[in-house]
């Protein structure tokens, strides 16, 4: 066997041991999900769920509070992924298309902006709600949310639309279209791979943030997944934790947003491809 060989058979089991060592604690989670309490107590590990049953799923699913927060974090995503979306698009659209004084001490303020530590603004924050009245509300919440997710949101975008020529929009435009139905036509179409890509990322970090939402979600009935997640640990404070819960409500937690996320990127990667070949 010649070294390239040896080299890339290397490659393979390395890169096997890797996707276990990753995938290891989500099956883990998936697996404790299914087992009682004692059995997870033991001192020898149960690496496979012979036995197992549904009831840690059916004890969270029954619980009022599961509802209420999944209700609150798909408000509040929606709103987010919405608003953050339709305003970064036309921010990418100003970068890449026009030159205006000024332009590119806007992009790097949008660099310098994700180097602010969150936790250095949660005061700020917490008095700017406070005195519009916003806190534990749903469009207070989105709204530091979107202000966050924006500007990465923006430089993300602003690579899509540079990719795309705006000669393919000044052709149009000499066929006869108007400005707006060339680029509905033309360059909207090619953009939707950035599109998903933002979304997905604007989805994923609005749905799995803590900090902000405890500091301005202080009200039980308006509590996030996330926060809801972290009352099991809180309810046992004085009993054994109910790890089995625990797993299954992570798993409700988190398990969908990894399969949307999977599904969506292979969507992405095709519209890529798609988009590239019309282009």
């Amino acid at each position: 066997m010649t070294a390239p060989h040896v080299l890339r058979r290397a490659r393979g089991v390395l890169a096997v041991v890797l996707a276990f060592i990753w995938v290891f604690p989500v099956y883990w989670m998936l697996n404790s999900a299914f087992l009682d309490n004692i059995t997870l107590s033991a001192t020898q590990p149960t690496f496979l769920p012979f036995g197992g049953s549904v009831d840690n799923f059916l004890a969270v699913v029954e619980d009022p509070r599961f509802l209420r927060a999944l209700t609150v974090s798909l408000a509040v995503t929606l709103i987010t992924v919405a608003v953050c979306l339709a305003v970064a698009f036309l921010g990418a659209l100003a970068i890449s298309r026009f030159r205006f004084r000024g332009r590119w001490s806007f992009v790097l303020a949008l660099l310098l902006i994700q180097m602010l530590p969150a936790e250095g603004l949660f005061i700020a924050q917490y008095k700017m709600m406070s005195s519009l009245d916003l806190l534990n509300n749903i469009l207070g919440l989105a709204f530091l949310y979107t202000a966050a997710v924006v500007p990465f949101t923006i430089w993300m975008l602003r690579g899509f639309v540079a990719g795309v020529p705006a000669d393919l929009e000044e052709a149009a435009m000499v066929d006869g279209l108007s400005r707006t139905k060339a680029f509905l036509r033309i360059t909207f179409p090619l953009l939707a791979p950035g599109l998903v890509a933002s979304g997905v990322y604007a989805f994923l970090q609005c749905w799995n943030e803590f900090t902000v939402a405890l500091v301005t979600m202080t009200d039980e009935q308006y509590r996030t997944l996330p926060l809801w997640l972290r009352g099991f640990i809180q309810a046992s404070a004085n009993r054994e934790i109910d790890w089995g819960q625990v797993m299954a409500a992570s798993t409700l937690v988190a398990v969908p947003v990894i399969i949307f996320f999977l599904i969506v990127q292979s969507r992405l990667s095709s519209g890529l491809v798609s988009g590239a070949v019309k282009g």
